[in-house]
């Protein structure tokens, strides 16, 4: 990658160019990554327009078996794509864009059984077969163990990331804030200046924020704005009984969790174990906040490499 390099995005299958940008404050493994680009597929799903990536290469009989990995609320396929080359020697790796974030399309409503087609059917478009890997972080976490519940039987496991799945009488207690309406900015550069994590936290790997960032936004007739639609964010994606969903997974499930993680604490941490078979892969990750993909990157990859290879380990025996 050059230190200063345009950024394509594809908006509903449409492509457009991002201003300028300068890397030259990024370490070396991130512009490594950044050069393993993946390729950019669309599968249709109940009448909407599915966007992922895929890294794929020519030594497909090679590999172990397959990843998708699937963003929190709001966000994209590119929370991932820093990460995802570091798995592609060993396996054939996927991200997707659920409807109405990212790049894929609209719908008029929204709930967790149609997420669980989106990946299944990200699945099978992307040819990634039966010993695949689901990891959904935050949102995408809760999707997630819905997937693993109605298609646990057509994949090999599925890893939770930070997603606070707690007893329905504990939901119904928590106030969540209102979701503030989007924003319209003059030019992209105001625009991804704005950008903020949610929830809010701080992290020291700045050069992550800025890339997640940059294919956060697209450009409309009313000015830059987040590409996400506001009827994808409403309260009501909270209400589903995730807990039973993680309960009857049909597949090998494990979680990961930040350490400083404002959103998962040790009674929740307790309770999601409970709902999971002896045994489960339960691990938190030290000085990670909530978005421990973003401030504690490696230790990320390091644990999804080693709970995987332990799965793999006990369906060979």
């Amino acid at each position: 990658m050059n230190s200063n390099s345009k950024i394509d995005i594809i908006h509903q299958g449409k492509k457009q160019a991002l201003p300028e940008i300068s890397d030259t404050d990024t370490p070396v493994w991130f512009k490594w990554a950044m050069c393993e680009e993946p390729s950019s597929h669309f599968v249709s799903v109940k009448d909407c327009q599915i966007h992922y990536l895929l890294w794929d290469d020519a030594n497909e009989e090679k590999k172990s078996g397959s990843i998708l990995f699937v963003h929190g609320g709001a966000a994209h396929s590119h929370w991932w794509s820093f990460l995802a080359p570091f798995f592609r020697k060993n396996y054939k790796v996927a991200a997707l864009d659920l409807s109405g974030m990212g790049d894929s399309g609209r719908r008029k409503e929204y709930n967790a059984g149609l997420r669980a087609e989106e990946i299944y059917g990200v699945i099978e478009d992307a040819s990634l077969g039966k010993s695949t890997y689901v990891v959904g972080h935050s949102f995408g976490g809760l999707m997630t163990a819905k997937f693993a519940k109605e298609y646990g039987d057509k994949i090999a496991g599925a890893l939770i990331a930070d997603s606070p799945i707690r007893p329905p009488d504990a939901n119904a207690r928590r106030k969540r804030p209102p979701h503030r309406g989007k924003r319209y900015y003059p030019d992209f550069a105001s625009a991804i200046a704005r950008f903020r994590l949610l929830p809010e936290q701080d992290c020291s790997n700045d050069f992550l924020v800025k890339h997640i960032a940059r294919h956060s936004v697209l450009e409309t007739p009313d000015g830059w704005t987040w590409k996400f639609d506001e009827n994808a964010m409403h309260a009501r994606r909270f209400k589903e009984p995730y807990y039973q969903y993680l309960k009857e997974a049909k597949c090998n499930v494990g979680l990961i969790h930040g350490e400083k993680s404002s959103l998962l604490d040790e009674e929740t941490v307790e309770f999601m174990r409970s709902l999971m078979p002896k045994g489960s892969p339960v691990v938190s990750i030290p000085e990670a906040q909530h978005h421990l993909l973003l401030d504690q990157p490696m230790a990320f990859i390091s644990v999804v490499r080693v709970i995987l290879q332990n799965w793999e380990s006990k369906l060979k025996i």
